[in-house]
């Protein structure tokens, strides 16, 4: 909006100087004078061009930006639909495993909240428990689960992920 602002003051700069030019030619003013006012007309002339192209240039920039943004935004979504997809997939996978290593519905609760990386006194206290318990309870799923911790525990969901 400035820049246009620009143009149009340079523009009517330009047809003034231009009718002032045409007026001092007819009233015989000095040549040096007609010149000056030419050149002042030329520069005024080649500032309005100039401004017009960079408009033009930005504004198709912009109508280039404005549609990679669209597409960005879009492939955004369909990467979160996917995301939220594999999360679910995911999630029942981890729960058949812990089906399958015969896990109470306490343990399995204990075992979700050890994977997303929850200390024992923060699982303890969402749980309304003691941190012993939830102690005991994370010695058992790593008993049925067959790890050594928490670590093995974690990775054994991760590690076919990393195998390339």
């Amino acid at each position: 909006m400035r820049d246009g602002l620009i143009a149009l003051i340079l523009l009517i700069i330009m047809v003034l100087n231009l009718i002032d030019v045409t007026t001092d030619v007819s009233l015989g003013v000095p040549v040096w004078h007609i010149l000056f006012e030419v050149l002042i007309v030329c520069a005024s002339g080649f500032g309005v061009v100039l401004l017009i192209k960079d408009l033009r240039r930005r504004t198709l920039n912009i109508a280039v930006l404005k549609k990679e943004l669209t597409l960005s935004e879009d492939k955004l979504r369909s990467l979160s639909s996917e995301m939220k997809n594999a999360r679910h997939e995911y999630s029942v996978v981890i729960q058949n495993q812990f089906k399958d290593w015969s896990l109470t519905a306490g343990e399995q609760e204990v075992a979700m909240l050890l994977l997303k990386g929850l200390s024992f006194r923060e699982i303890a206290g969402l749980r309304n428990t003691k941190e012993k318990t939830v102690r005991q309870q994370a010695s058992v799923i790593y008993g049925k689960a067959n790890v050594d911790g928490r670590h093995d525990f974690a990775a054994w969901f991760l590690e076919d992920f990393m195998q390339g």
